[in-house]
């Protein structure tokens, strides 16, 4: 008869937070395993050795390495995988001959825990079953001793191996925040946490809910000393001007006085918002213009993939919000103006090609702030991009359209559809589907039949300037509308329309 395995999370540090049920399984082992780093000292045997039968057989798993650096062909990732198949072997071992297994785990098995790796490999052949434990996340809150987060706050748990950057943008764009995963990293992510203006709030937990627990501000940790064993706590925004005594206070956190109607805190000049166009796709089709606005502005507002562009810096306050909510986001920007701010208004593409910079104008006239300075940048839009990795299809006369009903009715399209095609113009096609919107595509296609020749060149380009790009060059009678997603844009070209022996598209400019 094969035996059990469970993998028995024992808390992060004190032996007191072992739960009752995690002793119990513990000290009912045959065989109880743990990992350590190569000098083979394992934390999580500290911690539960007290549980341990005496006659226990004890298996020690040591990484073989604890960074990225190898010689393996397969670099770290291939390294680890080896060594996960050869302990899952050694354990397998003894469940075949019988003998029940606990694997402990620091914290919680399952959060960031390398029992996980065993478990892919050995729950689909043994009776197996995992323990939770009290999360390293639990130990350092506490240890900090202020609420984390309340009432609607997100609460972001990441690694700081993440790139600076990217680091950056995530703390500015949580309430509430864990950064795990120190030790090197440490000086890496000090600098996220200032740029995203996070460092004061920052606190500083080593080793917690142990004997050598300690507990500092970031600003104060000498980063030489710090261990990987270790976490920084970023409480909610709400919680840490609670904390500073300073909720209730009627002046600015920073301690200035209420800023004037007109005045930015940063610059000393009118606010101001500036719709930026961010391109298509890659950093590189991001103009200087727009990049010198983004770069001055005190707040970026936008749907949360185009805020999510913009690298986050000190000083900068995000924020994002989800789509179909043009108006609303462009009433927040030009309210945060009209109090002094410089915003940005982010959009992908070009802001005035069915972006945001009509929502702005339209918020400005309906909702009363035709007082507020607006400016918009231009950005490289997808038309441009798509047509330029085909060739030249917009080299002649072209239409641009979107296939989006949701602030016109499909009739209206389909009338301006029918219109260009008999016109034999170009045309771009923006917005051709959606997770709500499946038939346009299909619908526009039958329209067009109706006036153009099946032999009609149609082009698709699918995430063009990211790594996912494609490009599909076809005719109208071969367009396959299911398809076209959101990622699509559509150009359909004209009779004159030409395609070279090597695939490329191009218009000419004299009319046939």
């Amino acid at each position: 008869m094969k035996g059990w395995l469970r993998g028995v999370g024992v808390g992060p540090g004190d032996p007191e937070l072992v739960t009752v049920k995690a002793a119990r399984l513990i000290g009912e082992a045959d065989v109880v395993a743990f990992h350590s780093g190569p000098r083979g000292d394992s934390i999580a045997r500290r911690i539960a050795s007290t549980y341990f039968r005496d006659d226990v057989i004890e298996e020690l798993l040591v990484y073989p390495v604890t960074t990225g650096s190898t010689d393996h062909p397969l670099g770290y990732h291939g390294l680890m995988a080896d060594f996960y198949d050869d302990s899952a072997d050694r354990l397998a071992a003894h469940l075949d001959s019988g003998r029940n297994v606990v694997v402990l785990a620091e914290g919680d098995p399952l959060f960031y825990g390398t029992y996980m790796y065993l478990h892919d490999r050995l729950a689909d052949r043994y009776d197996t079953a995992v323990v939770p434990g009290v999360t390293s996340v639990s130990g350092s809150a506490a240890a900090v001793a202020t609420g984390l987060c309340r009432h609607e706050d997100v609460l972001t748990i990441l690694p700081g191996t993440l790139p600076v950057p990217e680091l950056a943008r995530r703390l500015a764009d949580t309430e509430a925040a864990v950064v795990m995963k120190l030790g090197r990293t440490f000086e890496n992510v000090r600098e996220a946490l200032r740029q995203a203006g996070r460092l004061d709030d920052a606190r500083y937990v080593e080793r917690a809910s142990s004997d050598a627990e300690r507990v500092l501000r970031v600003v104060d940790v000498d980063p030489m000393t710090v261990p990987y064993m270790s976490m920084v706590v970023v409480p909610g925004k709400d919680l840490r001007a609670d904390a500073a005594g300073r909720a209730a206070s009627s002046t600015p956190a920073s301690g200035t006085a209420p800023l004037a109607a007109g005045v930015s805190p940063a610059h000393g000049v009118a606010g101001e918002v500036v719709v930026v166009g961010l391109g298509p796709g890659p950093d590189r089709w991001l103009t200087p213009e727009a990049s010198a606005a983004l770069a001055e502005v005190a707040h970026v507002v936008g749907y949360a993939p185009y805020v999510n562009r913009v690298p986050q810096r000190e000083g900068l306050t995000r924020h994002a919000s989800g789509n179909t909510v043009e108006v609303d986001r462009a009433r927040d920007a030009l309210e945060l103006a009209r109090k002094g701010e410089r915003v940005a208004v982010v959009s992908g593409g070009d802001a005035g090609v069915f972006g945001m910079a009509s929502a702005v104008f339209e918020a400005a006239e309906t909702h009363g702030y035709g007082d507020v300075p607006v400016r918009v940048v231009p950005g490289v839009t997808a038309a441009q991009a798509v047509a330029a990795r085909a060739g030249a299809p917009l080299g002649g006369d072209f239409a641009v359209m979107s296939l989006s009903d949701r602030l016109k009715p499909w009739d209206v399209i389909e009338r301006r559809l029918r219109a260009a095609a008999a016109a034999d113009l170009v045309i771009a096609l923006y917005n051709p589907a959606s997770r709500s919107r499946t038939e346009q595509v299909a619908r526009a296609r039958e329209a067009l039949l109706e006036e153009r020749g099946g032999d009609t060149v149609v082009v698709v380009g699918r995430d063009v300037g990211r790594a996912e790009e494609s490009l599909t060059v076809t005719t109208l009678d071969a367009l396959d509308p299911a398809s076209i997603d959101m990622k699509c844009l559509v150009i359909v070209c004209a009779t004159g329309t030409r395609v070279t022996a090597s695939g490329q598209v191009w218009t000419p400019r004299f009319v046939h």
